[in-house]
């Protein structure tokens, strides 16, 4: 793909190339229903600007979160968003990509698939051999890209539709928007559930009230509002709102679900 990268536009006969106007790497990128956190999220580890931006316009289309990351750095802390998928660039400007898969899946068994210009079979061995899903070379089309990126989710089952999440006494359905406390239904508003959703998927994980505002709310506004949320939360959830089980607060760093998943049946 070198500089350029081939794409053809659903519906148009055209093929196209990359301009120079592209978002910069390294942007948080939630343009595709920011507040649904339920889409799948996909991180895309590539320095080349104008590839990251138009897999990133490819993918939010198809109807993925993306997050993109210049570096080996900058994907080290993006992992902390818990990707559902990894595209990454063999050919990094601080670490290889190679390297950077062995310590993804040291941690993690999130599906990674390599995006490269070198198409030797020794760099798709080596890329397989280290625990990637797929290699991908960089002639193929955007549309490729996002086919095949469907097709490790449907493999190793993520961003399958959830199912009903059971933490003792209180049940989340994922599916049917439905919440239960010892077994009597809780309205939630639509904001409500969506945070509670992003909470119970990630246990243990400590979320800052940033990180919060930008799955839920997207890049604008007022940040108290998570705070806020974070309270009716708890009257609604909570045996003891001022002494939370479920939805603890973390001094200094954010929230964090320490619920105890007892059953999980899928839809």
């Amino acid at each position: 793909m070198g500089s350029e990268f081939d794409l053809v536009r659903a519906g148009c006969e055209e093929t196209a190339k990359i301009g120079a106007g592209a978002s910069s790497v390294g942007d948080t990128v939630l343009v595709c229903a920011v507040s649904d956190p339920a889409r799948p999220l996909v991180l895309v580890v590539e320095d080349e600007p104008e590839i990251a931006a138009l897999l990133r316009d490819f993918l939010n289309a198809d109807g993925f979160r993306v997050r993109l990351a210049a570096d080996a750095e900058e994907a080290a802390g993006a992992l902390a968003m818990a990707p559902d998928c990894v595209l990454l660039d063999v050919m990094l400007p601080d670490a290889s990509g190679f390297e950077l898969c062995r310590g993804i899946r040291a941690e993690s068994d999130v599906p990674i698939l390599f995006l490269s210009a070198r198409d030797g079979d020794a760099d798709k061995i080596r890329g397989l051999g280290l625990g990637a899903d797929d290699y991908i070379v960089k002639s193929a089309t955007p549309a490729e890209v996002v086919a095949r990126v469907r097709a490790v989710l449907r493999r190793s089952g993520a961003g399958r539709a959830p199912g009903r999440l059971r933490f003792g006494r209180l049940e989340v359905d994922l599916a049917a928007h439905e919440v239960l406390v010892a077994g009597t239904p809780v309205r939630l508003t639509a904001r409500e559930f969506d945070l509670l959703r992003v909470l119970v998927q990630h246990p243990r994980q400590v979320f800052s009230r940033e990180h919060l505002f930008e799955l839920i709310w997207g890049s604008y506004g007022d940040r108290s509002a998570v705070s806020v949320y974070v309270s009716r939360l708890r009257e609604k959830i909570e045996s003891d709102p001022t002494a939370p089980r479920y939805i603890v607060t973390i001094w200094g760093a954010g929230y964090r679900f320490d619920g105890n998943l007892t059953r999980h049946h899928t839809a």
